[in-house]
């Protein structure tokens, strides 16, 4: 018996070593792998879809147990990497053979004990509203690549990417929505874990915050660093994964593995030692070339359609109640566009403090520390039936203080927030006004302007008033709160009735009235007038306006709007008059105050309708007819 055994597993051994070395060159695929090997020994096979792993049932289970670490030494993943590169972008697996005691005490059955098969309905995660989808969090230590896997996920560069060891370039938890072949779910990318650090620093602030959000997220991918393997710093991480998401289960990416693509024991070794975390077999990606998301997806999707299989069944009743009864509701909702408001100033203002004063919770990091905010992390919540987008941007700098790297990155995510919103909130220092006896500074009147001449509706807020309380600084209070409206309006003189809040983020007052005028404001912008009452309008408005001369008054045909966002007129001239710069202002601030569009940036252009030459020589022609006609009367013939 034990002579057929060995004689068994050296024909294993040699079957497995023969087709490889045919199929060597010719990236076939590791699923072809398997089911070849299948067929050299024929045996009854079960297949399984968790992470690729075959369990051959049947007499010849057994023996073939040396096969797979005999296949997984001699090529490993790097053989699988080279075989599939051309053909299969990102497919790196590790073939496991995997046998259960029972399977060959039942040498009939086609599926193992262990495995259960759930009969699962396909989810079509495209069509699945945004606010059911699972949320996966990105994790790991510092410098492993986890904001260019989110950028990765998501499709765009969001996240900052920057090769900083020494420092920490992600502070805060950025959401967004990853888009993995057919396969839609919530994305967070976190800060770089060191568990380690001391009590009350930005690293262990970091930790907190990224404990509080794990804690309502349902999956999590575990990044490591291939090239430096199992560093200490990943134990430390598994082990307060542990403590802090005990029933998470992670899956282990292996990240930059496109660099060791050609050393296949460094693979092998790498794979084995990151199995002592405990969290089962790793991954092989690439974030920054994309290799790996093949198998990113193969790993995911099970999880996620049997989480969503869950979630649906238990809500299918209540959506049927809720469609029922609230078909007009919907309507509605569809009919609001969401709003994207854009928290923008200087350094250490207070605008991660009003985000989570907006958001009512810990979102984003906060203390008294200038700079904490780097990435530009944006936030979604409802205020009564609408959303809102908040992004909450990093401190705008003075051109002199800029600095390269993630600092001058920030700037320019900064900026680019400021153009794609609806709405901006400049947030001033009440403290730093009161001290320097101006409003604004230079950095936040080019701020200001830069949100106009885009065409954002702009609204400023007062920060810290808290600071200002008391006996002492009663009359100072007042003294703010009327000079820094009309500071701002000599400043900013395009735009008049911009509204300024006076609040406190840290006590989290004046945050009914911060979305009230931003809510007023993005009214405001998307404001259309319909053009027979603008015609109507214009005639009341000229006919109050005084000419010195009514001969070089310029004639304006009609008035209409062609856009909103921000409103935009056109005014169509007779030839080849031009408004003048006086008229236009007059028909801007008429506009203000007649439609309440006070606060928002309104442009008006000029077209000018030449006079038609076809309809004069008409008229000549028609005049010439009559001519014609006239001259045989009486009349004529006498004079002639």
């Amino acid at each position: 018996m034990n002579g057929n055994r060995g004689r068994l597993r050296s024909t294993a051994k040699a079957a497995a070593t023969e087709y490889l070395r045919r199929h060597h060159r010719h990236g076939t695929g590791e699923n072809q792998c398997s089911s070849a090997l299948v067929n050299h020994f024929k045996a009854p096979v079960s297949l399984f879809a968790r992470k690729g792993a075959i369990a051959f049932a049947g007499a010849f289970a057994h023996h073939l147990s040396s096969v797979g670490s005999y296949v997984f030494k001699t090529y490993g993943s790097a053989h699988l990497l080279n075989n599939c590169r051309s053909s299969i972008q990102a497919t790196v697996r590790f073939c496991t053979l995997t046998v259960s005691k029972d399977d060959v005490s039942q040498p009939h059955s086609s599926t193992p004990e262990g495995a259960t098969v759930v009969d699962q309905k396909p989810i079509d995660f495209t069509k699945l509203n945004i606010n059911r989808l699972p949320t996966v969090m990105i994790i790991g230590r510092p410098n492993v690549g986890k904001s260019a896997l989110f950028n990765r996920l998501i499709r765009r560069r969001e996240a900052l990417v920057y090769n900083t060891p020494d420092d920490h370039v992600t502070r805060d938890i950025r959401e967004g929505l990853a888009k993995l072949g057919d396969l839609r779910f919530k994305v967070l990318d976190s800060a770089g874990l060191e568990t380690e650090a001391t009590s009350g620093s930005i690293l262990n602030r970091t930790a907190s915050m990224t404990a509080n959000v794990l804690a309502r997220t349902q999956f999590a991918i575990f990044l490591i660093d291939v090239r430096t393997g199992l560093h200490p710093l990943d134990q430390e991480v598994g082990r307060w994964l542990r403590k802090h998401a005990p029933g998470i289960n992670p899956i282990v990416a292996m990240n930059k593995s496109e660099s060791l693509h050609n050393d296949i024991n460094s693979f092998a070794e790498a794979a084995t030692e990151v199995l002592k975390l405990g969290f089962g077999e790793p991954i092989a990606i690439s974030a920054e070339t994309g290799l790996g998301m093949t198998t990113l997806y193969e790993s995911l999707r099970p999880l996620l359609e049997s989480y969503m299989n869950k979630v649906l069944d238990g809500n299918s009743s209540q959506d049927e109640n809720f469609n029922q009864n609230c078909d007009s509701c919907e309507v509605d909702e569809e009919s609001k566009v969401p709003l994207q408001l854009a928290i923008v100033g200087r350094p250490n203002v207070g605008k991660s403090t009003l985000l989570n004063a907006l958001l009512q919770e810990d979102r984003v990091l906060v203390g008294p520390e200038a700079g904490l905010t780097r990435d530009s992390v944006r936030a979604q919540f409802q205020y009564q039936g609408r959303t809102v987008y908040l992004v909450d941007t990093a401190g705008w700098l003075q051109r002199g203080d800029r600095q390269k790297g993630p600092a001058s990155l920030s700037i320019m995510q900064s900026r680019k927030n400021l153009m794609r919103a609806h709405v901006v909130a400049l947030v001033l220092d009440a403290e730093e006004v009161a001290k320097a006896w101006r409003s604004l500074t230079h950095a936040e009147v080019v701020i200001a302007r830069q949100a106009v001449e885009e065409g954002r509706g702009l609204v400023v807020i007062v920060n810290k008033m808290d600071l200002l309380k008391g006996k002492r600084n009663s009359t100072l209070y007042k003294k703010i709160m009327e000079a820094v409206p009309q500071e701002i309006q000599m400043v900013i003189p395009q735009i008049t009735g911009i509204p300024v809040v006076f609040i406190s983020a840290i006590d989290g007052k004046g945050r009914g009235a911060v979305m009230s005028q931003v809510i007023d404001m993005y009214k405001k912008w998307c404001l259309r007038l319909s053009t027979a009452r603008l015609n109507r309008w214009l005639r009341k408005v000229t006919s109050r306006h005084s000419w010195k001369d009514q001969g070089a008054q310029t004639k304006i045909k009609y008035f209409t709007q062609v856009k909103a966002r921000p409103p935009t007129f056109v005014a169509f001239l007779s030839g080849n008059t031009k408004l003048s710069d006086t008229y236009v202002r007059f028909l801007t601030k008429s506009l203000k105050e007649d439609f309440d569009m006070g606060g928002i940036p309104i442009r008006i252009m000029q077209r000018s309708v030449p006079r038609v030459a076809g309809g004069n020589s008409s008229k000549n022609s028609q005049s010439m007819g009559k001519t014609v006609e006239r001259t045989p009367s009486d009349k004529r013939s006498v004079i002639v």
